[in-house]
């Protein structure tokens, strides 16, 4: 077997993480509710910490529902008709997903229980004084809207092809980001230059069509404005 490259490596990751968001309903269930308690961890100010807690419990929960998949499907291969081991080889893929998820609803409990009551004003307030929590929250949604797009049109991953392009949506939302945080014309000439590039690469190597790439710069920059005009 030819060896892979390193970025061959990391499509393929990448496109295993998309396929059991298409196929599995439990995995999009929980990936729809990681990126809204991770938008909120942000929107509390949640500290460095909390929000490296928050993170490790999610990915806990994603990287276990993947591995119970992937378990699954091995079993299915193996042993078509059914097999009381089998059975329990798949209860205790289950059994692993329940508790990583118990895990990060302790884990939640214990750090949004110390926020709640809180007041949208003062919150809104601590997020307009911190460009930080702002490009954070932009990111997560264009990268979180990207997944989502690849999802419903059932092609491509975020690296790779499908509708929309997501190198292009990241692109041109690093430069809206780059836009409302500094005045200086020729960064922001220069990173738009950078956008422009990366999404005529993407089309030049054939890997996107013209509109999978304009889509994708659209949602970079209309949810990036609209993240920024809502927060400062």
């Amino acid at each position: 077997m030819q060896e892979r490259t390193f970025v061959e490596s990391f499509n393929a990751a990448v496109e295993g993480f998309i396929y059991v968001l298409k196929t599995e309903r439990n995995m999009r269930v929980h990936f729809l509710f990681s990126l809204f308690f991770l938008l909120l961890g942000v929107y509390l100010s949640f500290t460095y910490l909390e929000l490296l807690a928050l993170t490790i419990a999610i990915t806990l929960v994603l990287a276990t529902e993947m591995v119970n998949t992937a378990i699954e499907f091995v079993v299915d291969m193996v042993k078509s008709e059914f097999h009381p081991i089998a059975r329990i080889i798949k209860d205790v893929g289950a059994g692993a997903v329940l508790l990583a998820s118990i895990n990060a609803a302790i884990v939640g409990y214990v750090l949004f229980a110390r926020k709640i009551p809180f007041s949208i004003d003062v919150e809104m307030a601590k997020i307009k004084q911190s460009p930080w929590h702002i490009t954070f929250i932009a990111l997560i949604l264009v990268f979180g809207i990207t997944i989502i797009g690849k999802i419903l049109f059932q092609k491509g991953t975020p690296l790779r092809g499908g509708m929309p392009s997501g190198h292009a949506a990241i692109a041109f939302s690093i430069w809206t980001i780059i836009g409302f945080l500094t005045n200086n014309s020729i960064v922001m000439a220069l990173s738009f230059v950078m956008a422009f590039l990366i999404a005529r690469h993407r089309i030049k190597d054939a890997v996107h069509t013209f509109w999978e790439v304009l889509a994708g710069a659209i949602i970079g920059i209309l949810v990036t404005t609209l993240i920024f005009q809502l927060f400062r």
